[in-house]
């Protein structure tokens, strides 16, 4: 199979590994998917201690935005009383600043408040459904539903609850984890990292052999098999990609597939041909949210949103039995000659 190699377009500072350095791998669970570390450290590395931090960073951000925890910060928002203001930790409030970001930028094609959307389509905590949910109850959901409706002031990081809107974390909250383990390292003095929860990825520095982090993008099940075209690697260093695609979590109806994304303007799941998009940025919780976002805007209306702002992203599009890939001119940019 031809290799599609991508290398980061400005380089951040690197650090090569001394003498006697090691890679240590920390494995865990969390956000109903598992974490992986490799990182480069000396041999007496406190893999211990290490391994305690990086669960407690992404266990304070379950905690934090979690939907599917009762007691969950973003869980108590979402019951709170029309009117009520609420101080929010600071991890949720930056997550939200970056969610109503990308909202506006794609005039909602990604939104944070579609919590009741994702419940009644049975993607929530709540249980799964085995059909569409009826025409009224739809309505009812997407008329609590709109990211306009949120009353944000950023600098104080308070939000008010208008009454009924569900926030909904999932198109960003993994990606958020990824950047928030990387701070962690980095405060704790390591500078050659790979960090990954639930296939969101983040990377910085070379392993001990001198190479990069050389990551394959995410392909649907059975893509390479179907599909004569380039596998794509990227060199993670300084730079995080997250995907988004149609075949993690569906239910099928009367022959029609109806997936967990949802294109927040209508209530309906996505159903054009975009099985999948891979964005790379220097944020994952950036990407993460972007590839949700091109995700619901399909080829077309995703390709121009990409180019106006700059996105590297990578379209994989059903066709026939077989796929298509269509990269943006960010991530040709990025293409190695």
């Amino acid at each position: 199979m031809d290799r599609r190699v991508l290398l980061p377009t400005a380089l951040a500072p690197l650090t090569p590994p001394m003498n006697g350095e090691q890679l240590h791998t920390l494995h865990g669970l969390t956000m109903g998917t598992s974490w992986t570390v490799k990182l480069v450290a000396p041999a007496g590395f406190p893999r211990a201690q290490a391994q305690a931090g990086i669960q407690a960073t992404l266990d304070r951000v379950v905690r934090e935005m979690s939907q599917w925890e009762a007691d969950s910060d973003l869980a108590r928002f979402n019951r709170a009383d029309a009117g009520s203001r609420h101080a929010l930790p600071a991890g949720f409030a930056e997550v939200l600043g970056c969610a109503l970001d990308v909202a506006h930028a794609s005039d909602g094609a990604f939104d944070p408040s579609v919590g009741e959307l994702v419940a009644l389509w049975g993607f929530g905590p709540a249980g799964a459904r085995t059909e569409p949910p009826p025409a009224p109850a739809l309505a009812a959901a997407r008329a609590r539903c709109g990211w306009q409706k949120l009353d944000f002031d950023a600098r104080k990081a308070k939000a008010l609850q208008p009454g009924g809107l569900h926030l909904d974390f999932s198109g960003i909250a993994k990606g958020f984890g990824v950047d928030e383990v990387a701070r962690h390292l980095a405060e704790r003095g390591v500078e050659s990292y790979l960090v990954e929860v639930g296939g969101e990825l983040r990377g910085l520095g070379v392993k001990p052999n001198g190479q990069p982090w050389w990551v394959a993008l995410e392909t649907p099940p059975g893509a390479d098999d179907a599909t004569p075209t380039a596998q794509t690697i990227v060199a993670l260093h300084g730079l995080a990609v997250a995907s988004s695609g149609d075949y993690r979590r569906y239910f099928e109806h009367a022959g029609q597939c109806y997936a967990h994304t949802l294109d927040p303007r209508s209530g309906w799941p996505v159903a054009h041909a975009c099985a999948q998009v891979s964005v790379v940025g220097t944020s994952c919780m950036w990407a993460d949210a972007q590839a949700t976002a091109l995700t619901v805007l399909g080829l077309e209306a995703g390709m121009a949103y990409a180019q106006e702002h700059d996105i590297a992203a990578l379209f994989l599009l059903r066709e026939g039995a077989g796929f298509r890939e269509i990269a943006t001119p960010a991530l040709q940019a990025m293409a190695a000659p």
